[in-house]
């Protein structure tokens, strides 16, 4: 799934359709390494996403609402400075390198008309996005490099800008097919779709594949041996790439699994997956992209900015998991206090043979179909004693292993709560839906509140859906609000939905006293089914029930829920974006 130079080529020639002449109306930074630009425009206004992340660098227009920090970083103070209100007048890239220089038109502070880029560097781990001063220095970046962290290239406010280290490859739309072919039989003795991402240009591991799996039938020979036939097929094959390139008829592919995620894409049609796979077509690179990696990038943004709440919740759940294996160990020592209580009977009973000073006694278990059995005695007791200390500690077992279950028990409840809520903070999207449940682990006793006495509690309304008979679907951000939405929120006749033995959101259907009919319920389902642990899964049962079947245990934490005369449904929560969009 990396972004080629050749799609960003393609990404290129969409912004500068649009955005040459536009002016910057806003720029935020929503996390440590992305950037959204606002831009308007005579008759339209729109947003570019960049990001400088390892794992999804890239650069696109986006519909995408992020929630931005409180505080804005400083490197966006410093974007705010220099580039308000600045005028995109070119956008560049060099051969099908993966970087981009936008060019805007502002005035320095003495008022003079300068030009200063905003370089944008696809490169995986070494991606980033820098401010280059008209003088061509870097005024900084979002990720600076110092000399200890590369030899080769430095990134550093004061720095004159200077172009990443040029890879020995051949320009995929260009291609010498002589000398490739010459390159791929004297390289290394790897498969062709491997020595293609070696010696071309501009291409990403699916187009590589792709081309090898049209050039060899799917076999991904060694490149060392290729047949004539198979060179003349591998010219043709690149001939075909660029035309379609060069003429504008490359078009935006997704592939997508069977679960309705996106898998990767590319700017061709690809048949290497068979029929295993979903390749869909979108109207624009942009869109595509903002498709395929927003709800992955919501998640790991979220994961960013919530990384502090992540640890402590798996951390809690780690300990309590550990206590309760511990507790279960002791729990299975102590259920074998029977044999005490016999001991200490049959000394009671052989009294009469035994005598103070004995450490041992084999004796007739008349429990046990007078099989003999060694009863360890303590010498300096006598045998009533001894008889009496068997007893004691059958007591003690006896009670060890009622207090013991009682603690498992609320261990186990305990464990299942804290489960529920690394489930409801893996979903999370927003800062509010995180400080929400940052709130209720507060109000649980698991965290301290270190907030300011004058700020007020996090209020967030359920997520609404509606479905397509009409009926308004509701679902539970957190704990909280889900017993809030459950126990006082709902009618008794409303339509109460969870994942079956799954930690999930609460749903609720608004009935408003109508009949339900069954296409809402399985609608209701799916989005219950979306907004669980479950959500990956390709079948999920969801019980449903009315609200007035529905009942809070007392004593019990947020969130949980026992509930009686319940149906349920069967769904799969890939449907969920089919049905509701992006919800």
């Amino acid at each position: 799934m990396a972004l080629d130079g050749i799609t960003l080529s393609m990404l290129k020639n969409e912004l500068s359709e649009k955005l040459i002449g536009a002016r910057i109306d806003k720029i935020h930074q929503p996390s440590k390494e992305e950037l959204v630009i606002s831009l308007r425009w005579n008759g339209g206004n729109g947003k570019i996403l960049i990001s400088a992340s390892a794992s999804a660098p890239r650069i696109h227009f986006t519909e995408s609402s992020v929630d931005n920090p409180k505080n804005p970083p400083m490197f966006c103070m410093l974007m705010r400075k220099h580039l308000s209100g600045a005028k995109l007048v070119e956008i560049e890239q060099f051969g099908l390198e993966r970087m981009l220089h936008l060019s805007f038109a502002t005035y320095n502070e003495f008022g003079d008309p300068v030009i200063i880029k905003l370089a944008v560097e696809i490169m995986g781990r070494h991606s980033n996005i820098m401010l280059i001063g008209p003088d061509g220095k870097i005024i900084d970046a979002i990720k600076r490099v110092t000399a200890d962290m590369s030899s080769v290239r430095q990134v550093m406010p004061g720095m004159t800008y200077v172009f990443p280290p040029a890879q020995n490859k051949m320009n995929t739309l260009d291609v010498d097919c002589m000398e490739l072919v010459s390159r791929l039989k004297n390289g290394r003795d790897i498969p062709l779709s491997k020595a293609l991402m070696e010696n071309l240009d501009g291409v990403s591991p699916i187009v590589c594949r792709e081309i090898s799996d049209i050039v060899t039938g799917g076999f991904d020979t060694k490149a060392h041996d290729l047949s004539d036939g198979e060179c003349e097929k591998l010219e043709a094959c690149l001939e075909k790439i660029a035309e379609s390139i060069k003429t504008g008829k490359a078009s935006p592919y997704m592939v997508i699994e069977e679960n309705g995620h996106p898998l990767d894409f590319t700017f061709i049609k690809v048949n290497q997956y068979g029929d295993a796979m979903e390749i869909r077509k979108f109207d624009s690179f942009s869109a595509m992209l903002d498709k395929f990696y927003s709800e992955r990038s919501g998640a790991d943004r979220m994961k960013q900015r919530s990384n502090d709440l992540f640890k402590f919740v798996v951390n809690l759940a780690d300990r309590i998991s550990r206590k309760l294996d511990v507790q279960r160990q002791e729990l299975a020592r102590s259920t074998e206090r029977d044999i005490l209580r016999v001991k200490g009977e049959l000394i009671h009973a052989n009294l009469w043979m035994l005598e103070k000073g004995m450490t041992s006694v084999v004796l007739e278990n008349y429990y046990d179909n007078c099989k003999p059995i060694e009863v360890k005695l303590d010498p300096r007791l006598s045998p009533n004693q001894n008889a009496q200390h068997y007893f004691s500690e059958y007591r003690k077992a006896d009670t060890a292993e009622r207090m013991l279950r009682q603690f498992i028990e609320k261990g186990e409840a305990e464990l299942s709560y804290i489960e529920s809520v690394f489930d409801l903070l893996s979903r999370a999207r927003t800062d509010d839906e995180v400080i929400a449940i940052r709130e209720e682990l507060v109000a649980q006793g698991y965290l301290k509140n270190h907030s300011k006495n004058n700020q007020k509690p996090v209020k967030l309304a359920p997520k609404e859906y509606l479905s397509s008979d009409g009926f308004k679907i509701l679902c539970g951000r957190n704990n909280i609000q889900n017993d809030r939405l459950t126990f006082k929120d709902s009618r008794k006749n409303d339509i109460w939905l969870h994942t079956q033995k799954i930690h999930g959101s609460h749903t609720v259907i608004v009935t408003e006293g109508r009949e339900v009919p069954e296409t809402t319920i399985q609608q209701a389902a799916i989005v219950a089914a979306y907004n669980s642990k479950a959500r990956e899964s390709s079948l999920v049962p969801v019980d449903y029930t009315e609200i007035k079947n529905v009942k809070k245990p007392s004593g019990s934490a947020p969130g949980k829920a026992v509930y009686e005369h319940y149906k349920t449904a069967y769904v799969r929560p890939a449907q969920f974006e089919n049905i509701f969009g992006n919800k």
